[in-house]
């Protein structure tokens, strides 16, 4: 009788030994990540620092704002920056490639006016919220002169980025100038208008202070007001351990297990180093985009509100954060890259080999979402022409 009970006991053994491995693995999943854990990321200051070259100033901010939201920069006056980076789409435009001169609408319903000989933006928009931080990593110093801007890291600094779109033709330039005039066109302009008199003289105490140089200077330093630094994710990293729910505890779990966080790391969940993924190619390109160097190699993006700026990739060919994680994890053995340029070999060795549980990774990636950013919409600007541009 005794022997036979033994198989019944050891059945009830494994089943007692089952069920303890999986509410350790379930606590595993939920318990709070240790501090060498969340070492690898961080909370968001509260401000953004300035260049030493360019000290904020509230008139800088005023004109820079104005700057921002005017078409008059453009070679058509018909767009502005924030036909773009408009703060309904988180400060990004909702669209796989922007559609910049010659477009109207906003968002999702922006598009080219008829007849079009203009092409789409090369590249997908990414937003300017917090894009003061670009470049902030863990430990070191941060220099806003050497701020990586643009998904190939072509420009460094704020002001460095923020006119180069001005002599790019399809997105703010146009056909009316060439590049090379673009710039002296767009001061031209401004130097015609009284307003915009006034307020560079208020902003720079100089005798001729509409330049292309202050007009970058003006626009970075309204740039770096654009600053979303209270996510759930940061109230938690700041000691609140209830702004996170149960499953964003186990999805930042999973996003650290996962491998995530060896590109997506820092309080700006970048490193700001290029890598080749192998992402697909946008269709309504002419050509395959090559990245930086022809390498194929792009910026890893921030994900800080990446749940308001969807699509994704540098070309904007994945639609969800669920096809992100699937492009990351497309199931078992290993698959080629999407792009057909890019053989397996190249792809970049930090890759993750498996992703888990996703469905918990997009929570906490929803708990990079700030609530509080400025939403303003001004009701004019100084050169009259509609806000914003044809949106």
């Amino acid at each position: 009788m005794a022997a036979s009970l033994l198989p019944r006991v050891a059945s009830m053994l494994a089943a007692a030994t089952l069920l303890l491995a999986v509410a350790c693995h379930k606590e595993s999943e939920n318990a709070t990540p240790s501090n060498d854990d969340l070492s690898v990321l961080g909370a968001l200051p509260l401000a953004a620092p300035a260049p030493a070259s360019n000290p904020s100033s509230p008139a800088k901010i005023a004109l820079g704002r104005a700057l921002f939201w005017d078409p008059v920069l453009s070679g058509g006056k018909d767009v502005s920056c924030a036909s773009c980076h408009h703060p309904a789409n988180g400060y990004a435009d909702a669209l796989d490639l922007a559609i910049g001169v010659n477009g109207t609408g906003l968002g999702t319903a922006r598009h080219f006016r008829q007849p079009n000989a203009i092409p789409f933006n090369k590249r997908n928009t990414p937003t300017v919220l917090n894009s003061a931080f670009n470049g902030l990593t863990n430990g070191g110093s941060y220099d806003p002169t050497r701020a990586a801007m643009f998904w190939d890291s072509r420009a460094q600094s704020l002001e460095t980025q923020s006119l180069l779109p001005i002599g790019t033709l399809e997105e703010m330039r146009g056909t009316a100038c060439s590049e090379g005039a673009a710039l002296d066109t767009a001061v031209a302009r401004l130097r015609r208008i009284p307003a915009y008199a006034a307020l560079f003289s208020a902003a720079f105490a100089e005798p001729a202070p509409v330049t292309a140089t202050n007009m970058g200077k003006a626009l970075a330093s309204f740039e770096r007001t654009l600053l979303a630094t209270d996510a759930p994710f940061d109230q938690y990293l700041r000691g609140d351990k209830t702004a996170l729910s149960a499953q964003q505890v186990q999805g930042l779990n999973a996003f650290l297990s996962s491998g995530c966080a060896k590109c997506h790391s820092g309080p700006m969940l970048s490193d700001y180093q290029l890598h080749v993924l192998g992402a697909a190619d946008n269709a309504k390109n002419a050509a395959s985009d090559a990245g930086a160097n022809n390498s194929y190699a792009f910026r890893t993006p921030s994900l800080r509100n990446v749940a308001l700026t969807a699509p994704y990739m540098h070309s904007g060919t994945l639609p969800t954060l669920g096809a992100v994680l699937n492009f990351y994890d497309p199931g078992r053995g290993a698959p080629p890259p999407a792009n057909p340029h890019v053989a397996p070999g190249q792809r970049d060795p930090l890759f993750p080999a498996r992703v888990q549980d996703p469905q918990a990774i997009i929570a906490f990636l929803q708990s990079l979402t700030a609530a509080s950013f400025d939403r303003t919409v001004p009701a004019a600007v100084p050169s009259g022409l509609p806000v914003g541009g044809n949106i």
